[in-house]
């Protein structure tokens, strides 16, 4: 299975996220947009782990302590090459803070942290094969056109190991455990 870790925005920050998608969803039939229920905030991609590796991570995981985390998305942007758009969600000190605990948790079950920089953002739509590239760029332009921005927030008190399950329409995913954060 096909595994990651990640938290989901609520509340105003899923709200936010979700508008500007449909403002802008119009603007590329060729671009794959991300289903508001699929939504997340990497915290680490395992990708593909047997069974009783997943076993592992999740007793790895439960063991993980952290604070809530304030989510804070504020600027949308593109990776180019990977044909990606995206909301860009705040790095702050509790938000890496969890990341770097379930990085460090998973070394324990065999995984190795990336070693980028950790970028937090919500993908909000990828490009479809090689017409892809073309629409992407002219979404890029609307958003620098419209002069279009994101803001909003939430409290997570959550995060979840999560499988990607591929599917005609794209992968969807799906939350196979779920953490508590917070110390009450």
């Amino acid at each position: 299975m096909r595994l990651f870790i990640a938290i989901a925005p609520e509340g105003d920050a899923a709200t936010a996220v979700e508008q500007v998608q449909k403002r802008l969803a119009s603007q590329s039939e060729t671009l794959r947009w991300t289903r508001p229920e699929d939504h997340h905030v990497t915290l680490q991609f395992l990708g593909e782990v047997p069974e009783e590796q997943a076993v592992r991570v999740r007793e790895a995981l439960a063991g993980v302590r952290a604070e809530q985390v304030r989510v804070r998305i504020n600027s949308l942007g593109f990776f180019p090459r990977a044909g990606v758009f995206w909301a860009g969600v705040e790095l702050t000190g509790e938000l890496l803070a969890l990341q770097q605990r379930v990085t460090a948790s998973t070394r324990a079950c065999g995984f190795v942290a990336e070693p980028r920089p950790y970028r937090p953002h919500i993908t909000l739509a990828r490009s479809r094969g090689r017409h892809g590239s073309g629409a992407l760029a002219a979404l890029e332009e609307a958003v620098r056109r419209g002069k279009i921005r994101i803001a909003g927030e939430c409290v997570v008190r959550e995060f979840g190991l999560y499988e990607s399950c591929p599917g005609t329409e794209g992968p969807r995913y799906e939350v196979r455990a779920r953490f508590r954060l917070g110390f009450d």
